[in-house]
C-alpha cells in the first residue's frame, strides 16, 4: 500500500507564508503527476497546483504568481510554498499523486488526509 502524509498547516495571519509538505511512503516504483488540492467550507474543491515527474507545473488562477510547488524525488514529497496569503486561501489542503508499485504495474492515484489552513484578516 501506499501512502501520503501532510503536513505543515496551521493558523497565519493575512499576507504571510506557509509551507506545506505530503510525504508518500509505502511500495512505491516511481511517482507521476502529484497535485494539491483545496476545499474551502461550502465551495467546490479546487486544484491548486500540480507537477509533473519532470517537474513542469501548472497553478490555478486564484494561487498563481503567490504559490509554488516543487518536489523531491529521492524523499517522494511535494511541497507548496504558500505566500501573501489571503483569507479566501483558508481550507483544507489535500494532495494526491499517481503512484506506479512495480514496474510492470497499474498507476494508481492516492490521497492524503488533508491538513487546515487557516489565514485570518
Amino acid at each position: 500500500q501506499v501512502q501520503l502524509v501532510e503536513s505543515g498547516g496551521g493558523l497565519v495571519q493575512a499576507g504571510g507564508s506557509l509551507r506545506l509538505a505530503c510525504a508518500a511512503s509505502g511500495r512505491i516504483f516511481s511517482i507521476n503527476a502529484m497535485r494539491w488540492y483545496r476545499q474551502a467550507p461550502g465551495k467546490q474543491r479546487e486544484l491548486a497546483a500540480t507537477i509533473t515527474s519532470s517537474s513542469s507545473t501548472a497553478y490555478a488562477d486564484s494561487v498563481k504568481g503567490r504559490f509554488t510547488i516543487s518536489r523531491d524525488n529521492v524523499k517522494n514529497t511535494v511541497y507548496l510554498q504558500m505566500n501573501s496569503l489571503k483569507p479566501e486561501d483558508t481550507a483544507v489542503y489535500s494532495c494526491n499523486a499517481d503512484v506506479q508499485q512495480t514496474p510492470w504495474g497499474t498507476t494508481y492515484t492516492y490521497w492524503g488526509q488533508g491538513t487546515q489552513v487557516t489565514v485570518s484578516s
